[in-house]
């Protein structure tokens, strides 16, 4: 009987548990909406979360970043549109509260304030045509950018608080190893890139495989996947050694568990969404991953990090 009577106190205070946190669910679900709607024409790529709640969208079509509150969904054009000018990967510093961002077929950087959108710095990245800078991340010392028609890897080092150089201290690194750049002049090669915690080892994904590749030097190997495929992969995040890869034209998002040396994984399931309209990047904040669509009606989905298919 005692025993019935302590499986019953248990089963009442489990219950009660579940009664008090499924409307702090819902209230969670409803204050950060599913969808978020970018402003129209904007053809977003790049996508980043800053500080708070805020989120970062760059955008294609004139240059323009668009500033935004996850809780919320509400947003504003936070930097104007220049003319000839393109953003695709995004990063925020947190520490600097800088912007950083890929400026695709330009060869350039970018470096915003987060706060208020003002221009800080434009580094000329690549010297050689073609090139398009397509993403990018940061590290505590520097800021590495890819390029998707060109073998190199590009840093900015930064200084003390994120303190940002000048043009001469670029470095433009070129990849080797076990790196292979698919001939063609417009062919894209790598793509999304994201680094480790301690800013030991850069991933970049680059035609379905995935390389790891020392920072200082280039060097890269493939990582193992054990026959997996990352094609059509996009943006990355990493958290941990768990890495989220975009699959732009397959709607999803494959989740990859990596060795603690980064040398080999295994793609252990996808994440997908009906709201999926060939997202291109992601970002995560708390639970959640939020993807951007590259096609109209251009949105943001949030979805949970631990979905299936």
């Amino acid at each position: 009987m005692r025993r019935l009577s302590w499986i019953l106190v248990n089963t009442l205070v489990i219950v009660a548990l579940l009664l008090a946190l499924s409307p702090m669910a819902a209230l969670a679900d409803s204050a950060f909406p599913r969808i978020i709607n970018l402003p129209d024409d904007f053809q977003p790529e790049g996508i980043a979360v800053g500080r708070g709640t805020s989120f970062y969208a760059g955008s294609l079509a004139n240059g323009s970043i668009y500033r935004g509150d996850l809780c919320t969904g509400a947003g504003f054009v936070l930097v104007p549109p220049a003319s000839g000018r393109a953003i695709a990967g995004l990063y925020v510093d947190k520490n600097s509260n800088i912007l950083f961002a890929a400026g695709t077929l330009s060869g350039k950087a970018f470096a915003f304030d987060a706060e208020n959108g003002a221009m800080l710095a434009t580094y000329q990245l690549a010297t050689a045509f073609p090139s398009l800078i397509n993403d990018v991340v940061v590290t505590c010392n520097a800021a590495y950018f890819t390029d998707s028609f060109q073998p190199f890897i590009y840093r900015v080092p930064l200084g003390p608080l994120g303190a940002l150089p000048d043009q001469s201290s670029v470095e433009r690194i070129p990849l080797g190893g076990d790196f292979v750049q698919a001939p063609g002049s417009f062919v894209f090669n790598s793509n999304g890139i994201v680094a480790s915690s301690n800013g030991e080892w850069l991933l970049i994904v680059s035609r379905g495989e995935l390389y790891r590749v020392d920072p200082q030097t280039g060097n890269a190997i493939k990582v193992d996947l054990g026959g997996g495929s990352l094609s059509f992969g996009d943006g990355m995040r990493l958290q941990g050694h768990t890495l989220y890869v975009v699959r732009n034209r397959l709607n999803q998002i494959a989740v990859v568990k990596l060795a603690p040396d980064f040398a080999s994984g295994t793609i252990v399931r996808a994440i997908t969404d009906p709201n999926f309209d060939v997202p291109t990047t992601i970002a995560r904040f708390g639970p959640w991953l939020y993807a951007v669509n590259s096609q109209t009606p251009y949105t943001i989905v949030r979805v949970s990090r631990w979905r299936r298919w």
